[in-house]
């Protein structure tokens, strides 16, 4: 790869990660062709970016990036593939789906809105992430609660009221 090429792959590299507050990093080697394209295909459909991507590329799009990575370009050795998400529990997901059948992907690390996540172990506290929507229904769930609440006692009110003035 001439100096050239590697200056336009960090900058293509420095912008994916320019447009996103989620990105996964990921051990994929070791994965069959057959498995690989499974893979590729269900990111395909969760609307996630997969790549392959060199270590030291990254490493210099992420030291030119406007986010602050902290220790995740440490985690940056053998073979990384990054998923990149709008969904910051979409990637997670589908590594954990993923590795019902097999040892990979491993987990290397993420950064999600800021926060960078380290090592393998935390795959399963980064799969339950809740997203953006599922707490803004939560939230509209426990807003309506209340006045569902008040509005059927109210209902219930009138109904005791209705059926004591037809009894007399």
């Amino acid at each position: 790869m001439t100096r050239e090429e590697k200056s336009i792959a960090i900058e293509e590299l420095t912008a994916q990660l320019a447009g996103t507050n989620i990105v996964y990093i990921a051990d994929i080697s070791g994965l069959n062709a057959d498995t690989t394209s499974k893979l590729r295909r269900a990111c395909f459909k969760a609307n996630i970016k997969l790549e392959v991507v060199k270590n030291t590329l990254l490493v210099k799009a992420m030291e030119v990036s406007e986010n602050e990575y902290g220790d995740l370009p440490t985690v940056l050795t053998g073979n990384s593939a990054i998923f990149i998400s709008e969904i910051a529990n979409a990637p997670g997901k589908i590594i954990k789906d993923f590795r019902k059948k097999s040892t990979k992907p491993l987990l290397k690390g993420a950064y999600i809105n800021s926060e960078v996540y380290i090592g393998d172990d935390q795959l399963d506290a980064l799969a339950t992430i809740k997203s953006k929507e599922e707490l803004i229904g939560e939230i509209i769930g426990l807003l309506q609660s209340p006045a569902q609440r008040v509005i059927s006692a109210l209902q219930n009110q009138f109904a005791k009221e209705e059926a004591v003035e037809t009894e007399a």
